[in-house]
């Protein structure tokens, strides 16, 4: 895969040198350009932004310096592209993603479909954002998807690249050691991760729940899958609205039913009556 970033700020991704995604970047696994956006300008002062049409506070990010910067990204091949990958990727656009707070919501699963993309370009606002006529523009060249982290406004769209390529980048095949560890985590399946512990079996008078000292591998992972069900009753039940319950064993609707819900056409219904009794 072939990741480029475009920012006013390309220090800021500095951390992609390190860790599993700076080692993938090393071993080839990941190809990772960043750019500065100031490169693309055309006056002495670098300019990237100015007032808004219409008045208002803040400034808007000027349409030229970005139509130049993501046409050269556009047109930059892989290093070790051969001809057959070169046509390829002509004939499939790459996905540009716009860190915005007013995007889609960027989730596990999108990670997972954004991890079998070839190319991938981010482009970094800044300010007030990006003058609207660059995405119209890009859609002729990309797939555009302006992409939220959350409900929450930051002061840029670096945090998010890093976040999202993080996410994206450890899906790759052979990035991280162990493949099973990306199938047993939060979101893998629609919940949140059971809790984990380690040596010592007891610290400072907390003991590590018996069932897991057992060596009963199956009573193990009912154990894990009950206290998934309740850490996303508890800290995301908004999760639990989704969740294909149609198929679940009797252990596992008895779980969550004494945590107040209920298997209704295949479905978790909370019972109104469910918060007293487990007060």
């Amino acid at each position: 895969m072939r990741i480029d970033v475009v920012s006013i700020f390309p220090e800021y991704l500095a951390p992609l040198e390190l860790s599993l995604i700076g080692k993938a970047r090393q071993d080839g696994l990941l190809e990772l350009n960043v750019h500065d956006l100031r490169d693309f300008t055309t006056d002495r002062h670098r300019t990237v932004d100015d007032t808004p049409y219409g008045g208002g506070a803040g400034m808007v990010m000027k349409p030229e310096p970005w139509a130049q910067a993501l046409a050269a990204v556009a047109a930059a091949r892989p290093e070790a592209a051969s001809a057959e990958t070169e046509a390829s990727e002509a004939a499939a656009r790459p996905v540009l993603i716009v860190p915005s707070p007013a995007g889609e919501r960027f989730t596990q699963a999108t990670a997972h479909e954004l991890a079998e993309e070839d190319r991938l370009v981010f482009a970094c606002g800044r300010y007030e954002g990006i003058d609207e006529r660059v995405m119209e523009w890009a859609a002729g060249h990309f797939t555009v998807r302006p992409m939220s982290l959350g409900d929450y406004v930051l002061n840029g769209g670096e945090v998010a690249v890093l976040a999202m390529v993080e996410a994206i980048g450890r899906l790759l095949p052979g990035v991280v050691g162990n493949p099973e560890s990306l199938v047993e985590e939060s979101h893998s399946d629609g919940l949140l991760e059971y809790p984990v512990y380690t040596k010592p079996s007891s610290w400072r008078d907390r003991e590590v729940p018996a069932v897991l000292l057992s060596g009963n591998h199956g009573k193990i992972a009912q154990w894990r899958r009950h206290q998934q069900y309740r850490r996303t009753a508890e800290r995301r039940p908004d999760l639990l609205t989704e969740f294909d319950a149609a198929k679940l064993p009797r252990a596992d609707r008895t779980a969550f039913s004494d945590l107040g819900y209920d298997v209704v056409d295949g479905h978790l219904r909370r019972r109104p009556d469910a918060g007293a009794e487990q007060s």
